[in-house]
């Protein structure tokens, strides 16, 4: 092998290891940087968990309320029913029931963190539980389950606990905001449509 090929190997391996340490380098600091906008929800995030804490709201309220795991609708519920809160806020709580027990449950809420978070709360306490059991449900075993909330913020827990009780009674007595429902794209049951059954009893 000649001197001048022996160079342009050496130069050519040189060159391959060259790019691939810049390529690595490259990599590590493109991966360092963070997407501004989320650097600041975070920030966002952050500030807002602490003023909660600061005003006496526990971390699993906190949690509860930063997550909302229950928030929202069930297009196929059996039962749907709303209540407006002393203070004003607003439930909307939709039940999917099978067989006298309540398998699924979401709460639509407009209202503060206390609100948000005792629905969810409640929601986590009856999941899975008869309608008899879940009927039980009072301001105290939420309490409980939330650790703590700020002592003007109590109240909110009677909403979502109102706001079950009504949709067990209704469901019991036929009553429902089914009509507000969304219907599945496919019917499980069109030959007894629950918004017939509902137009019916009313």
């Amino acid at each position: 092998m000649t001197s001048e090929v022996f160079i342009s190997i050496l130069a050519a391996e040189f060159l391959k290891n060259d790019i691939t340490i810049r390529g690595a380098l490259m990599y590590s600091l493109n991966s360092e940087k963070k997407d501004p906008s989320n650097s600041l929800f975070e920030k966002d995030n952050a500030d807002e968990c602490k003023m909660l804490s600061d005003c006496g709201y526990s971390d699993k309220a906190i949690k509860y309320y930063m997550e909302k795991p229950y928030m929202g609708s069930l297009p196929d519920a059996d039962q749907v029913s709303n209540m407006i809160g002393s203070c004003g806020d607003t439930a909307k709580i939709f039940l999917k029931i099978d067989q006298n027990k309540i398998t699924d449950i979401r709460y639509q809420i407009l209202g503060c963190p206390g609100a948000i978070s005792a629905a969810m709360a409640a929601v986590d306490i009856v999941k899975g539980k008869s309608l008899e059991q879940a009927r039980t449900l009072n301001d105290g075993h939420v309490f409980t389950q939330l650790v703590d909330l700020p002592a003007k913020k109590h109240h909110c827990i009677q909403l979502a606990v109102k706001a079950l009780h009504k949709a067990i009674d209704e469901y019991k007595n036929g009553h429902s905001d089914l009509k507000d429902v969304e219907c599945l794209s496919v019917c499980s049951a069109p030959e007894g449509c629950c918004r017939n059954k509902t137009d019916e009893s009313s």
